[in-house]
C-alpha cells in the first residue's frame, strides 16, 4: 500500500485497526511510535547495485490500555513526517513486535489494515543458477490431454 492510499482511507475511517496475519487484531491501545523514510542501498548476489526506499510505520503496544489512535491523529503524524522528512508517495512497510521485530507489507480489507508477511527472495536467480520452479501438473490432466490428442484424426501421429 502506498502512502496516498492510507491517507485516503484514514480521511474517511472511523477507527484505525491493524490485523495480524493470524487474524488477530493488534491490541487497540497500540501506538505508532515512528514513521520513517528507510533507504536501502545494496548489491544483490549477482553484483547488481540496487536502491529501495519505503516508508516505515512502527507499531508498539504500551501498558496504557486506555490509549486509542484516531484516524485524524495518524493523518497528522503522517503530515508532519512528510514535511520534516520529505516523504513522498512510497510503499509502506510496518514493523511490529512479536518474537522479534517483524516486517510486513500493508493492505486494507475494507475494515482493517492488514499486516502481510514479507518474504525474502533471490533478486538474481539467473546469476545464481537457480532453476525456475517446475510447473506442477496432475497426472489426470496429462491423461486427458493425451486422450484428446491421440484419437483417430487427433493429429498426434
Amino acid at each position: 500500500m502506498k502512502l496516498s492510499e492510507i491517507k485516503a482511507i484514514l480521511a474517511v475511517a472511523e477507527a484505525v485497526n491493524f490485523k495480524l496475519p493470524t487474524g488477530e487484531l493488534v491490541p487497540e491501545h497500540f501506538h505508532v511510535t515512528e514513521i520513517g523514510l528507510v533507504t536501502k542501498h545494496f548489491i544483490d548476489c549477482g553484483g547488481v547495485e540496487r536502491f529501495e526506499k519505503v516508508i516505515n510505520f512502527q507499531l508498539w503496544n504500551a501498558n496504557d490500555t486506555e490509549h486509542r489512535l484516531k484516524p485524524e491523529k495518524l493523518l497528522n503524524i503522517i503530515s508532519l513526517s512528510e514535511k520534516k522528512l520529505g516523504i513522498t508517495d512510497l510503499e509502506i512497510e510496518v514493523e511490529y513486535q512479536a518474537d522479534t521485530i517483524g516486517k510486513y507489507d500493508l493492505d486494507f480489507n475494507g475494515n482493517d489494515f492488514v499486516l502481510v508477511p514479507q518474504q525474502t527472495a533471490c533478486l538474481a536467480t539467473d546469476a545464481c543458477g537457480i532453476p525456475p520452479a517446475k510447473q506442477k501438473v496432475e497426472l489426470v490432466e496429462l491423461q486427458t490431454a493425451a486422450q484428446s490428442c491421440c484419437t483417430p484424426g487427433g493429429g498426434c501421429c
